[in-house]
């Protein structure tokens, strides 16, 4: 018996230490230089609706049913999303806009796991013909996903699809 219950604190131990060392949280952004002014680059990166047009997510499942709530562009828009297993069920709101410098959303994902991030769209005026556009979420890795996060490299998984993404948008948008 008592070597059982050595096991089992053995176990716990082991766990906690994982839950101890494992990363807290999570913060992934790449950035592409497009061939247009900042304003034109910014009043279309503004409306999430756009996002269908060069988002790597739409692309995984073009037909995911979708449904909006409030302005687009506005802070208080929601886009709701139910689609495949590559994109999952979830919901992007804006929650602040700075005219001509960033958008920042709030992503909640319900499936195929709950969570919750931080995303942002940022430009910044490199001369008066190119913007840099820095695409970026962050958010807090939960006990006991924490641990699973020390196996999983989210900045090489999800930059793929930013970088995917931001050279879509480029090539849209210097059309």
């Amino acid at each position: 018996m008592s070597l059982f219950l050595y096991i089992i604190l053995g176990i716990v131990a082991f766990v906690a230490f994982l839950g101890f060392i494992a990363p807290k949280s999570y913060h992934v952004k790449r950035s592409i230089i497009i061939n247009r002014p900042l304003p034109e680059v910014f009043n279309y990166l503004k409306l999430i609706k756009n996002q269908d047009y060069w988002s790597p997510w739409k692309k995984k499942d073009p037909n995911m049913k979708q449904e909006t709530v409030g302005t687009d562009g506005n802070v208080g828009f929601i886009n709701k999303w139910e689609g495949n297993k590559d994109v999952g069920t979830g919901e992007q709101e804006i929650m602040r806009i700075v005219e001509n410098d960033i958008v920042e959303s709030q992503l909640r994902f319900y499936k195929p796991w709950k969570s919750q991030s931080d995303a942002y769209i940022k430009v910044n005026k490199v001369d008066d013909q190119n913007t840099e556009v820095v695409w970026g979420f962050s958010g807090k890795n939960k006990f006991p996903s924490s641990i699973f996060m020390m196996l999983y490299n989210i900045d090489k998984h999800v930059g793929k699809d930013f970088d995917e993404g931001l050279a879509s948008l480029k090539e849209i948008l210097e059309q």
